[in-house]
């Protein structure tokens, strides 16, 4: 008797606890209703020169300091023997350059090491390009010197493990190359000119570069980095920041035009981010400018996205400065709209044309067909629409096809997002870019931002975004995932949201001031993050209509009686395809059936893939030492007529696809 009253206890505490762990999240996606259009620009990249992204990262340049135009003229070069720094060089906006002599003594030696960035990484096999403009000190005579790659700290029998011997045989400024092949890997290594001629040389615009860039290029990108941007498959592209668009002031804003034209004769810019945070204080950051805008418009063109460049609208930077008198009046802002408008010709204009022509002198005679342009970064106040409002009145008058973007402030919310919105509907921009780093609790209760937006005001442009973990400032999964759920947010009103980029895109491991970011890397390796294949997995299947999907008639927002589940739903008409995101942001496995209504008789669901992105540790992240630790999974499922049941696991990014056959 005793048994069977344990039995009916058990059973009923069964019963009691049924209903809750059978619970089953029925949504419904009607498969006829597709709805608004999803922009091709809907998910893309946002690049910005912070944590050496540029210099020492994307840009594939090796030494630091190559024209010798840092304020200290020597900067990140240690000479030894006699070296002295001259100014009257054959390129205007670079005069600075070494003459090398020698040094008195058979025995004594003249020359430099470069220190690179964070040292110079080289990979055994591979070949570089070494270069320079040089002339002999001495009209009558030939001058040599030798180049090599060095190991500082080897302990063995020697130092150097590529080398190469290269004849300096003009007076005149000429450039030499020759190839340097080590015969091992070294993450840290010195680039070192020895002077072996008693001869002099002068030597301006050092450089060394791996012959195996991105898509080959001389003047090139890091390949792998550049190869992650195009697996991401981006819609749009932004460049070339943020806040150095700004400049700390504007003498070091971005110039886009000292971006362009031969590389040797790009001006040396101060990167505002080598002073922002003293602490991560990195004095020797600068830009080079040899990453500039025709790199970045024909990047866009090879990844495949739309270039959205961003030019100053006349303010510094408004965090750090407070005087007025920092910024152009706007009386005074003619130079700068003439950028803008230059700007668009040099992308877009005729070969007869003044910026056009320099463009086709460039490589490129084919416009690059730019469609955006932003007008200033995250300024605010009244300082920022009455500066943007001429911009606006300039560029629709020459080019009204081009879709201009302002900007909502630097915060998500608050006094100045609420002034600055109905400013950019006043002026009629086309797009504002709204800018939102926030911890966990702000993501999870978004998922509903967009719904109730004006769909007849201007569209969003969610332009920098990043979930940064309360105490956990790093790129861990948790962080990811919640950034996955409000995106479902953004993919449902995609009638509103037509661009988001996650920021920042790049961080050198031993030179970031900023964090999370979403790709990082050191002089060899690189590693994406979790953030990374969020972006990815959303991008590669954005598809190109929304489909209605509900819960109990509601949209899955992770509101409250959702089980902390958020989802959206795509119909992708090229493919014909289904695509449905589903994120569990919940402690508890969630039992979800998936009711593709709307079917007719004759069609079916095939080729069922679900793809999911999970973790069973939240702090978790993917390393340079382990880059694939958390990496999506794919398999087969398999629907039965329109309906799919299936198990959310716990804090898990969820991807079904099916194809439609008929």
């Amino acid at each position: 008797m005793r048994n069977y009253k344990r039995l009916f206890v058990i059973l009923l505490s069964v019963l009691l606890t049924y209903p809750l762990c059978a619970q089953t999240n029925e949504m419904v996606i009607k498969t006829n209703k597709p709805g608004a259009e999803i922009q091709p620009t809907m998910y893309g990249l946002f690049f910005e020169d912070i944590n050496y992204a540029a210099d020492g990262g994307l840009y594939a340049e090796l030494v630091k300091n190559r024209s010798f135009e840092f304020p200290d003229r020597l900067m990140g070069w240690k000479p030894f023997g006699k070296v002295i720094v001259r100014n009257d060089g054959p390129f205007e906006r670079n005069p600075h350059y070494v003459r090398l002599e020698y040094a008195g003594h058979p025995h004594k030696h003249t020359g430099l090491d470069n220190e690179g960035y964070f040292g110079i990484g080289v990979k055994k096999g591979e070949e570089y390009r070494f270069s320079v403009w040089a002339r002999t000190a001495d009209a009558a005579k030939n001058a040599k010197i030798k180049i090599e790659l060095v190991d500082v700290s080897s302990q063995g029998e020697r130092q150097a493990f590529a080398s190469q011997e290269l004849i300096i045989n003009s007076s005149e400024w000429k450039k030499y190359r020759v190839i340097l092949k080590p015969d091992k890997t070294f993450a840290k290594s010195v680039l070192r000119i020895f002077l072996t001629s008693r001869e002099g040389v002068d030597l301006e615009h050092v450089s060394l570069f791996p012959v195996d860039t991105w898509k080959g290029h001389e003047n090139g990108l890091r390949k792998d980095l550049a190869q992650a941007l195009y697996d991401m498959h981006p819609g749009v592209f932004r460049f070339p920041g943020g806040c150095i668009v700004e400049g700390t002031d504007l003498a070091t804003r971005y110039n886009w035009k000292n971006s362009v034209g031969p590389v040797e004769n790009r001006p040396l810019n101060e990167n505002r981010w080598q002073y922002t945070f003293t602490h991560r204080f990195y004095p020797d950051y600068y830009q080079s400018y040899g990453l500039g805008f025709y790199e970045y418009f024909l990047l866009c063109e090879e990844i495949g996205a739309e270039p959205l460049p961003v030019v100053s609208c006349g303010l510094a930077c408004q965090f750090q400065n407070d005087d007025p008198k920092a910024h152009v009046p706007v009386s005074e802002l003619g130079s700068y709209i003439q950028d803008a408008l230059d700007l668009i010709e040099f992308a877009n204009g005729d070969v007869t044309t003044t910026w056009g022509k320099l463009r086709a002198e460039m490589g490129h005679p084919a416009p690059f067909n730019l469609k955006f342009i932003g007008i200033g970064n995250e300024q605010w106040g009244p300082e920022y629409p009455e500066r943007l409002e001429p911009f606006v009145k300039a560029i629709r008058k020459a080019y009204p096809d081009i879709k201009i973007i302002g900007s909502s402030g630097p915060s998500s919310e608050g006094e100045q997002f609420e002034y600055l919105w109905p400013e950019m509907k006043r002026i009629n921009v086309d797009l504002v870019d709204e800018h939102f780093y926030r911890p966990e609790s702000w993501f999870l209760n978004q998922g509903s931002r967009y719904d109730n937006y004006d769909r007849k005001g201007p569209k969003v442009f969610a332009g920098e975004y990043a979930c940064h973990g309360e105490g956990k400032k790093w790129n861990h999964f948790y962080t990811s995932l919640l950034e996955a759920a409000f995106m479902t947010g953004m993919e449902r009103n995609a009638d509103v949201v037509h661009m988001a980029t996650y920021a920042p895109l790049f961080a050198h491991a031993e030179g970031w001031q900023w964090r999370p970011d979403m790709i990082w890397f050191d002089n060899l390796r690189s590693v994406k993050t979790v953030s990374y294949y969020v972006q990815q997995l959303y991008s590669r299947n954005k598809g190109t209509h929304v489909l209605p999907l509900t819960r109990d008639n509601r949209p899955v927002a992770g509101a409250e009686g959702q089980n902390g589940l958020f989802a959206s739903a795509v119909w992708d008409k090229a493919h014909q395809q289904v695509i449905v995101k589903i994120v569990n942001t919940s402690d508890k496995t969630q039992s979800v059936k998936l009711n593709f209504s709307g079917l007719k008789k004759s069609e079916k669901l095939t080729g069922g893939k679900l793809i999911t992105l999970k973790s069973d540790k939240l702090d978790a992240e993917n390393t340079l030492e382990n880059p694939f630790f958390i990496v999506p999974e794919e398999k087969e499922v398999f629907a039965e007529g329109n309906i799919l049941e299936s198990q959310i696991e716990p804090y898990s990014f969820y991807l079904y696809k099916f194809t439609l056959s008929r």
